[in-house]
């Protein structure tokens, strides 16, 4: 009878906690009447096996891991709910090459049966080579490296991709982000913060270093957010930018540059050369930065984007019962299905 009481318990373990990973489907959008027709796109592309090149479409990179994938859901429901186009918007997702990518497929399908995606496998045995610990034991993974590699990973056909992370939702239309002028010769564009303390994200032994803190000389080097960006991949693949953020980790490796994960090696290649977008787009810290249990309120301005970068993430302090007050926002795009209530 106790065996038979355990096994009971234990299957019921099991389906709670394979149920807690199911997502409900979400509703599916159109396109308005004025939306550019990829129909031409796709008789030319699948000509060339490429079914995910469409000249029309707005592309969105974000990563997919099982630790983040609730936060990915509801970023992919509010791009989609706020666009004008939504079926003209491809997502490339980008996962560990050690996770289930069948499992991650079939999470995404059932919740938007008709969303155009492709899923790229990404070496983080590779990555983690490069990668120093940080302030942050989330920002030492692999996959948050994924960002550096997308001229490598995405098909050469995609020119220019809008790469977002997972703990945010839109409330305006991706497509205007997507069209920002990428002006001169810069490879991205994203909100900057030039009254921020930049030097506070290098070490001092940068600092003191005068071939090292050249690096910014004649550069109004400004911070900004990765997780936001408009990203030119052609001009990416053509200078090699890849290349030169490695260069960076590789001597952080040595020297210990600088501490917050995948950021600084931004800074130092595009920090003063990109294009600043308004900072609608990324209202950022709604996690509390790097202090668990801090709540912080919206940046003066309009909105387009809310994005709770930091330690706090909205999901889970609504698990706990501990919400901010702006978690409220994010929690109509939840997807995870409510569990079954077991009657007594």
């Amino acid at each position: 009878m106790r065996s038979a009481l355990l096994l009971l318990l234990l299957l019921l373990a099991v389906c709670a906690a394979s149920h807690a990973a199911i997502f409900r489907e979400a509703p599916q959008f159109f396109n308005s009447p004025d939306c550019p027709s990829l129909a031409d796109d796709l008789e030319k592309r699948n000509e060339k096996g490429q079914h995910h090149c469409f000249n029309h479409a707005v592309h969105v990179a974000m990563t997919l891991d099982t630790a983040y994938i609730r936060g990915s859901m509801a970023a992919v429901l509010s791009v989609l709910q706020h666009s004008s186009c939504p079926q003209s918007v491809i997502f490339h997702f980008v996962y560990s090459a050690s996770a289930n990518a069948s499992s991650l497929h079939a999470t995404v399908s059932h919740s938007f049966p008709y969303l155009k995606f492709q899923l790229y496998p990404f070496d983080d045995e590779a990555a983690s080579r490069l990668i120093s610990t940080s302030i942050r034991s989330a920002l030492d993974c692999p996959l948050n490296y994924a960002r550096s590699y997308l001229a490598n990973l995405l098909p050469t056909c995609v020119a220019r991709v809008v790469y977002l992370d997972s703990d945010l939702i839109l409330v305006d239309d991706i497509a205007k982000l997507a069209a920002h002028p990428l002006g001169g010769e810069s490879v991205l564009a994203a909100p900057e913060y030039c009254n921020a303390n930049f030097t506070a994200y290098f070490t001092p032994s940068f600092w003191s270093n005068p071939s090292l803190s050249l690096t910014f000389a004649n550069r109004k080097a400004c911070y900004f957010n990765t997780g936001v960006m408009v990203i030119d991949l052609d001009r990416w693949r053509a200078g090699d930018y890849t290349t030169k953020i490695e260069e960076w980790m590789e001597l952080h490796k040595r020297l210990r540059i600088y501490e917050l994960g995948s950021l600084p090696p931004f800074l130092l290649v595009f920090g003063g050369g990109i294009s600043p977008v308004d900072h609608r787009w990324n209202q950022h810290g709604l996690g509390g930065d790097n202090i668990r249990g801090l709540c912080r309120d919206l940046h003066p301005g309009p909105v387009s984007l809310l994005h709770w970068s930091g330690k706090g993430k909205p999901w889970a302090r609504l698990d706990a019962n501990r919400p901010c007050p702006l978690d409220a926002l994010w929690a109509p795009y939840d997807l995870l299905q409510t569990p079954f209530s077991i009657d007594s």
